[in-house]
């Protein structure tokens, strides 16, 4: 049996710039981690950390793009393990993005996950997921901040 992440958030931007936070490593770096992606099908990626032992993740995640549909779809393998080229999670990650309300649905489906194998990974990344996904919505709004020349006061509200 397995199990599956699903995570729904929305963003007041289109979809073109929420887009941009999934795709362009620099961006992804702020939320989740170090990588060289790039949204191009076929094309063999790595996101990067510290190792996680204790979820038996030695820090490289080895992924390739399966779908790359602008501003819509982004799909990728997610395949981690110990180390010494061992394998226990190999996953799917489909993010998917659809215009709403005048803003963009942002939804994460995480699949993959082997119930006896992988439940200590399945429990930190489904709340991992939730937790990045929002930071995103934050590095938005700091982004039009900073863009705008609007910032909060201290002390004024």
């Amino acid at each position: 049996m397995q199990k599956t992440i699903n995570h729904k958030v929305f963003f007041n931007q289109a979809p073109e710039e929420v887009w941009e936070y999934l795709t362009r490593p620099e961006l992804i770096e702020l939320w989740l981690m170090k990588t060289d992606l790039q949204p191009i099908v076929g094309c063999q990626f790595h996101f990067f950390t510290r190792p996680l032992p204790q979820f038996d993740f030695d820090g490289t995640a080895y992924c390739t793009v399966l779908a790359a549909e602008p501003f819509q779809k982004l799909s990728y393998s997610w395949k981690g393990g110990p180390g010494d080229g061992r394998i226990t999670l190999d996953s799917l990650v489909t993010w998917t993005l659809v215009t709403k309300d005048g803003g963009t649905e942002l939804q994460l489906v995480h699949s993959g996950f082997r119930e006896m194998d992988n439940m200590l990974i399945f429990a930190a990344m489904n709340d991992g997921w939730w937790k990045n996904m929002n930071k995103i919505i934050e590095l938005i709004k700091k982004a039009k901040d900073d863009t705008t020349g609007i910032r909060p006061v201290p002390g004024n509200s």
